[in-house]
């Protein structure tokens, strides 16, 4: 099973707060491998992986029950939702994540733009 992880490593490897893993852990996203004796979670590589595709799903806008019915595609574990059609339900996650990329894409490129009007009207770049 490898190496096991108390959540403070968990976090510190994720990027995550130990409060957001908690909560992951709460809503059933994410369940600890293991306890140790003292009753601390303890987690393996997996575990960490299953929390990283989380952390992608967020700032996507996905939702709890989204990220269960993908998680259950990707990385089925006990308990996971049965999904009706799995590849169809997969083809809709990736458009939505494709139409994400394309609006992030957009959104870059009007920054980029304002920066360099702003460059422009810097009194103290030098102007040839």
């Amino acid at each position: 099973m490898g190496e096991r992880m108390q959540i403070g490593e968990v976090a510190e490897r994720t990027g995550l707060s130990l409060r957001t893993i908690r909560y992951y852990e709460e809503v059933g996203l994410v369940v600890p491998s293991a306890r140790s004796q003292g009753g601390f979670r303890l987690y393996t590589d997996p575990d960490v992986d299953r929390l990283e595709l989380i952390k992608r799903m967020k700032p996507l806008g996905f939702q709890l029950e989204e990220m269960r019915d993908l998680l259950a595609i990707l990385d089925p574990t006990p308990g996971s939702p049965e999904i009706e059609d799995p590849a169809a339900r997969l083809a809709e996650f990736g458009a939505t994540a494709e139409k994400a990329c394309a609006e992030l894409r957009a959104k870059l490129v009007i920054a980029e733009e304002f920066a360099a009007l702003l460059r422009s009207h810097d009194p103290s770049r030098t102007r040839s």
